[in-house]
C-alpha cells in the first residue's frame, strides 16, 4: 500500500495545476483549429502538441527543462540553426517572376512592412515592453512564423511561444482578417482594374535576381544574411535549372522535417508558466494590430502610387495587401476577394504574387534592422 500511495504521489495526476489544465485547452485549441478549420495545419499540430507536452507534469518535455525538448529548442532554436533553413525551403518554393515582371510592386511589399514597426513603438509606448521585446512583437506584422521566431529568440526568448502563436495564428487567419480591411479601403472602380500582363522574365534574369539581392541585402544590413541569404539560396537552387534533386529536397523533406521539430520546440516554450500571463494578452493584441495595419499599410500605398500613374498602368489596390509575408495565401486571398468582387472579371493572382513574395524580403529585412540596432 505504501508503494502505491507513493507511485500515485510522484505521478503526474497528483502534480498537476490549474494552469496545465489550461494550457491543455489551449494546445486541442490549436490542434482543432488545425484540424477542424484546416488553420496552418503543418505548424499548428506540431505547435499544439508541443504545449500538451510541456504541460505534463513531471513529464520534462518543456522547452526549459532538461528533456528531449530542450535538446531540441537549444540546437534548433537558440543556435538559429531552423528559421534559415525553413527560408531556404520557402526559396525553393518561390517563383520571383511575378516581382521582377513588375517591379513597382515591390514598394508594395515594403509598405506592407508598416505595421511591423507601429506595433513595436505601441507595444514599448503603450504596454511598456523593453525595447527588444517591442520589436519581436511588431515582426508579427509580417505574417512570418520563422521570422517572428527567427527574431524573438535572439531579443526576447522568454516570449517566444506567444509571439510564435500569435504569428502563425494570424497567418492562418488571413481569409477572415484581410478582406474587411481591403473592403472598407478601397472602391468598387478601383477594385475592377485590369493590370495588364507582367512583362516577361528571362531565364538569366531569375537566376542572377537571388545572387545580387542575397549579397546587397546582406551587405546593407549584415544581420539579415542568415534569412534572406538562405532565402536566395533556395531559389537559386529552383532557378538554376540543374540541381533539381537538391530543389526538391529543400522544399518538400527538409522543409517538412524542419517544421516537425521547430514546430514541436516551439510549443514546448508554452509551458503555464511562461504562457499564463498579462504580457501574453498584450502581444496578442499588439499582433493584432500590427497584421492589421501591415495590410492597410500595402493597400493605401497602392492607391498613393496610383495618383502618378496614367490610367492605363494604374494597379489595383487590392493587390497591396499581398504585402504581408504570408505566401501565397495573402495572394489567393486578394484574388478571391477581387474576383467575387467584380464576378470573376479581374483575377489578380499572379499580380499579387509580386508584392506577395516582396514581403518575404521585407520582413527579413525588417528583422536584421531591429538585430542591428539592438544586438
Amino acid at each position: 500500500m505504501e508503494i502505491f500511495l507513493k507511485l500515485v504521489g510522484t505521478s503526474g495526476f497528483a502534480n498537476i495545476s490549474l494552469g496545465n489544465v489550461v494550457m491543455f485547452l489551449v494546445a486541442g485549441t490549436l490542434i482543432y483549429l488545425a484540424i477542424a478549420k484546416q488553420y496552418e495545419p503543418l505548424l499548428l499540430i506540431p505547435i499544439g502538441f508541443g504545449v500538451t507536452l510541456a504541460n505534463l507534469p513531471l513529464g520534462e518535455m518543456g522547452a526549459y527543462e532538461g528533456g528531449v525538448m530542450n535538446v531540441i529548442y537549444r540546437t534548433g532554436i537558440k543556435t538559429q540553426l531552423l528559421p534559415p533553413i525553413i527560408f531556404m525551403g520557402v526559396g525553393a518554393l518561390t517563383d520571383f517572376r511575378p516581382l521582377l515582371g513588375r517591379p513597382l510592386t515591390f514598394l508594395l511589399g515594403a509598405a506592407a512592412q508598416l505595421g511591423i514597426f507601429s506595433a513595436a513603438l505601441g507595444a514599448a509606448f503603450i504596454f511598456g515592453f523593453t525595447a527588444k521585446e517591442a520589436a519581436s512583437i511588431g515582426i508579427i506584422g509580417g505574417a512570418d512564423g520563422p521570422t517572428s521566431i527567427f527574431l524573438a529568440s535572439k531579443l526576447a526568448p522568454h516570449l517566444l511561444g506567444p509571439i510564435a502563436v500569435a504569428a502563425y495564428s494570424y497567418m492562418s487567419l488571413v481569409p477572415i482578417i484581410q478582406p474587411p480591411i481591403i473592403r472598407i479601403l478601397t472602391t468598387k472602380k478601383e477594385r475592377a482594374i485590369n493590370m495588364p500582363q507582367t512583362r516577361k522574365v528571362s531565364k538569366t534574369a531569375v537566376i542572377i535576381f537571388p545572387i545580387i539581392t542575397g549579397v546587397l541585402a546582406s551587405l546593407s544590413i549584415p544581420s539579415c544574411a542568415p534569412l534572406i541569404g538562405m532565402l536566395m539560396f533556395g531559389n537559386l537552387l529552383r532557378e538554376c535549372g540543374v540541381t533539381e534533386r537538391l530543389s526538391k529536397t529543400a522544399g518538400s523533406a527538409l522543409i517538412d522535417i524542419v517544421t516537425i521539430f521547430l514546430g514541436l520546440s516551439v510549443g514546448a516554450t508554452m509551458d503555464s508558466a511562461h504562457f499564463l500571463n498579462l504580457d501574453t494578452i498584450a502581444i496578442l493584441i499588439m499582433g493584432a494590430f500590427a497584421f492589421a495595419l501591415s495590410t492597410a499599410g500595402g493597400v493605401v500605398f497602392a492607391k498613393i502610387i496610383n495618383l502618378f500613374l496614367a490610367a492605363e498602368k494604374q494597379i489595383n489596390p487590392c493587390i497591396g495587401a499581398a504585402g504581408v509575408s504570408a505566401v501565397p495565401m495573402a495572394a489567393r486571398v486578394v484574388q478571391k476577394f477581387v474576383s467575387t468582387s467584380t464576378r470573376g472579371r479581374v483575377n489578380p493572382l499572379m499580380h499579387a504574387m509580386g508584392p506577395n513574395v516582396a514581403g518575404v524580403i521585407g520582413s527579413a529585412v525588417a528583422a536584421g534592422v531591429f538585430l542591428s540596432l539592438l544586438s
